[in-house]
Parts: structure tokens; sequence; C-alpha cells
């Protein structure tokens, strides 16, 4: 996080090239451009966000995360503007003030409370429920336990929480910061690490496009207050902080068919047993 705070600062002259802040939108919020709302997303991330390769434009934006995208600029009475780029950028992002929000899948971390506004908590079924390993289905059971991880290279995305638990739970281990799921699933298949570790439910997506990749049967484990999702704002952003959590509230009920439908998109229709492997009858 201090990473990212310090890329922040020494990119916002740049950035601010992109942006207007201060300027009002609907019931007087202030948004970075008039009358849209603009949101990073890291769209390597399904079920929560991702690309629909047969659509273009905003539209090939897709998953439960883009789905609350366009509710909460609907119900401010805004355009939505979705902004992709990578995880850590989106974050570098929210803290410069060039987004107003970033919607990616996020957990709640004490360093993100610490510098941004945050969100009331909403859950996408149970993808962040277990935070899990996957690796090659060649690898059977190699990687089930910490023994068995001894001296394994484990991959993780920069600036997550699966970064924070592979660091506590595995600190043994090689750590491999990488930015983009979509490479690091090429490099897993190259042999540049031993496992990715993912939510459980991108795990799913993954292994769902990707035969040759299983769950290693490694679990970490998962503090409650990392079991749901959040939205990032910027620091001192509260009246639409406080906008957004109406929303939360006012479509919770929502929330499990947004999630059953990014499933379904994302190919996620295969059911797998505790090993990873696909059940078939």
């Amino acid at each position: 996080m201090k990473k990212i705070i310090a890329l922040a600062l020494a990119t916002l002259m740049v950035l601010g090239m992109f942006a207007g802040c201060g300027a009002s939108g609907a019931d007087g919020l202030k948004t970075v451009t008039p009358g849209k709302l603009t949101v990073a997303i890291s769209p390597d991330f399904a079920p929560m966000e991702f690309v629909d390769p047969t659509k273009d434009g905003q539209d090939m934006y897709v998953g439960f995360d883009v789905t609350l995208a366009k509710t909460v600029a609907e119900k401010l009475g805004l355009e939505l503007v979705i902004m992709p780029m990578s995880f850590d950028a989106c974050q570098t992002a929210v803290y410069a003030g060039t987004v107003d929000m970033s919607i990616s899948g996020y957990s709640w971390t004490e360093e993100r409370a610490e510098n941004y506004n945050i969100s009331n908590y909403y859950h996408a079924g149970d993808n962040e429920d277990e935070q899990i390993l996957i690796t090659l289905a060649s690898n059977g059971d190699k990687f089930a336990t910490v023994e068995g991880l001894a001296g394994a290279k484990i991959g993780a995305q920069n600036a997550s929480l699966q970064q924070s638990l592979t660091e506590e739970q595995l600190a043994d281990n090689e750590l491999v910061l990488f930015t983009d799921l979509g490479t690091a699933v090429l490099q897993l298949k190259n042999g540049d690490f031993d496992c990715i570790a993912v939510a459980d439910g991108n795990g799913e997506a993954i292994i769902a496009a990707n035969p040759e990749i299983a769950k290693s049967g490694f679990s970490f484990v998962v503090d409650e207050k990392y079991t749901g999702n959040v939205i990032l704002l910027q620091k001192g952003a509260d009246d639409l902080t406080a906008k957004v959590n109406e929303i939360l509230a006012e479509t919770e009920s929502q929330w499990d068919a947004w999630y059953e439908e990014a499933k379904a998109i994302s190919g996620i229709d295969q059911s797998y047993d505790d090993a990873g492997n696909a059940i078939t009858g």
C-alpha cells in the first residue's frame, strides 16, 4: 500500500490531465466529470469484472461489479464511464482523484481503510468466503498442505488480499507479484510459478476456461472481515460514500441474482470436488 500511495503522489500531476475535479453531478454530488460517474475496474477477475469478447466499447465489460456500477450510476442519475486498468492502478486512480471510485472485488483491509473512503460491505455469492491456491492439475495434491508447499513459488496479484494472505501464512515461500491475472495464468502454465493465490470464485472461473488447471487443495485462513467486498472512494468523499451505501442497502436482495448471472457469463457451469476435479456424473 505504501508503494501505491507513493506512486499516486508521483503521478498525480500526470493523471490530473484526464480529470476536472470538483464538478457537480446529480443531486449536487461532486464528480470528476460533470454528469458522469467514472469507475475504475481491473477486468481480469471473473466473475466479478471481465471482458465479453462478443461485445465492444463499454458494453464489453461485464460481471457482478459492472452490474453494481451500472446500478449506482443509474440511481445517481449519472452516465457510467468504465475505466479499465490494472488492479494496482485502480487504487492509485482513486487515491489521486482521477476517478470517482473503483469497484473491483476489493476486500476490506486496514491499509485501505486508512487511505480511502470505504463503502459498506456487499457480498457476491461466496466469491470471497474462501481464498485458495490453484495449480496445474497434473500436480495432483502436491501443494495441498503447508508442508507440501515448502519451496513452492506462489504468484499473487500486486496490492491484493491474496498477496497479504500469502505473505502472512506462507511466509517461507517465494512470492511472485503480477498485475494481470490473464497473464499470470499463462505464466502458471509455462512453469514460471507453481501456484496462484486467488479468491475461490475467481479460481473456478479460471478452471472453467483452463481444464489443465485445478485447485491445489490448500485454503488460506480467512478472517470474517475479509469475506465481503467494498467499494473504494477518495478520502473525504463523504457525500458520495453515503449515497453509495444507501444504494447497497437498496439492492442487497438482487446480489445473488447478479452473481449467478455473472457466473453463467463467465462459464462457471461445471461442478468441482474439493480437489478441484470436474464432477462428471
